[in-house]
C-alpha cells in the first residue's frame, strides 16, 4: 500500500443509506477501504436507498457502462400533494383530494407509462444549462425550458395501495426520472403525487449480486480485516458480462494498446459490436470489432 491508499481495482456493490448523499456515500467507503481512487456511478439522492456501485481504481474507466445499463426500482408516491422538488424533501406546492383509487383504475392509467415514453428532466436536477446544473437554478427561482426525453419503462407494476399511497416497481433504461414518472402519474389520477420514498433495487448486470450496507461492511472489516472486505470487490469485467468473450494473444494486446487494430482470422468469430477482451484468463479491457477489424476501445493499464 502507498502513503496515498491501497491500490483495488473493481466494483463494491454499497448499500446506500438514507440521507446519505451519493459522494457523503463513496468517501465513507474510501476511508474504510482505504482506497487510493475510487468513484460512484449513478447518483442517488440523499432521500433514496439502495444499489449505488462503487468503482475501485481501474474499474473508474468502465464506469459509464453502468451508467448507461438498466435500473430497477421501488418507490412510494405519495398522493394529493406535488412538491417543489418532486419528492419528500420539497416544498408544498399544491393539495388535492384524492380519488377513490383501486387496482384496475390505476392498471387503466399505468398502461400509458410502459413501453417507450417521453420525459421532461425536472428542474431539481443535475443536467445543466449553459454549464449551471438546474437544480442550483431551481433554487433560485429560475425555470428554463427542458427539451423532452425518451426513456424506457420496461416494468411498472403495483406492489401496495394504501389510502393515499401507491408502491411501484420500476424497471427502466438509463436517463429516466423516478420523480417525474410518479409526478405524471399523479397528475393523470387528477389529484398530484410526489416520490415519498425511493430504493434502487439493483443497477443490471448486478441483478442478482448481493450489497453491503456501510455498517455490515464495518463490522466484516473489525472480524476479517482488508483480507474479509477485499473478497467483496467485483471484478472489472463484471460490470461488462453482456458483451461476448474475445480472446486475443499478448502480441494483439501490444498493437491494440498502441491504437492499432488487429484484422480477425477466417475461421475467428466477427460478431461486431463490444467485446471483452481476454489474454488466456486475463481480462484487459474492451474492444469493438467492426468488419473483421478489432479494435480498443479501452485497456486495463
Amino acid at each position: 500500500m502507498s502513503k496515498h491508499g491501497r491500490h483495488l481495482d473493481g466494483f463494491l456493490l454499497l448499500d446506500k443509506s438514507l440521507e446519505a448523499s451519493s459522494n457523503q456515500a463513496l468517501q465513507r467507503i474510501k476511508r474504510l477501504f482505504e482506497a487510493k481512487k475510487a468513484g460512484h456511478t449513478g447518483s442517488l439522492d440523499p432521500l433514496a436507498t439502495g444499489m449505488l456501485p462503487i468503482c475501485f481504481g481501474r474499474a473508474t474507466k468502465f464506469a459509464g457502462y453502468l451508467l448507461d445499463s438498466d435500473k430497477c426500482y421501488r418507490t412510494t408516491a405519495k398522493l394529493g400533494v406535488t412538491m417543489t422538488t418532486g419528492d419528500a424533501e420539497g416544498e408544498v406546492l399544491k393539495t388535492r383530494d384524492v380519488p377513490a383509487i383501486d387496482e384496475a383504475k390505476l392498471e387503466d392509467i399505468l398502461t400509458a407509462f410502459r413501453g417507450r415514453i417521453s420525459q421532461i428532466p425536472p428542474m431539481y436536477s443535475a443536467l445543466k444549462h449553459k454549464g449551471q446544473p438546474l437544480y442550483k437554478l431551481a433554487r433560485q427561482g429560475i425555470t428554463v425550458e427542458r427539451e423532452p426525453r425518451e426513456v424506457t419503462i420496461h416494468a411498472l407494476e403495483v406492489l401496495r395501495i394504501h389510502e393515499d399511497e401507491i408502491e411501484l416497481l420500476i424497471r427502466c433504461t438509463k436517463g429516466t426520472y423516478v420523480r417525474t414518472l410518479v409526478e405524471d402519474i399523479g397528475e393523470a389520477l387528477g389529484c398530484g403525487a410526489h416520490v415519498s420514498a425511493l430504493r434502487r433495487d439493483f443497477v443490471s448486470p448486478y441483478d442478482e449480486q448481493p450489497i453491503y450496507t456501510q455498517e455490515a461492511l464495518e463490522d466484516i472489516k473489525d472480524e476479517g480485516g482488508f483480507m474479509a472486505l477485499d473478497r467483496l470487490i467485483l471484478p472489472i469485467e463484471s460490470a461488462l458480462h453482456h458483451f461476448p468473450v474475445h480472446k486475443v494473444t499478448s502480441a494483439d494486446k501490444f498493437y491494440l494498446k498502441l491504437g492499432k487494430p488487429i484484422t480477425l482470422g477466417e475461421k475467428e468469430e466477427s460478431t461486431s459490436g463490444f467485446v471483452r477482451l481476454f489474454v488466456g484468463a486475463e481480462f484487459i479491457g474492451l474492444g469493438e470489432v467492426n468488419q473483421r477489424q478489432l479494435s480498443a476501445k479501452k485497456i486495463v493499464e
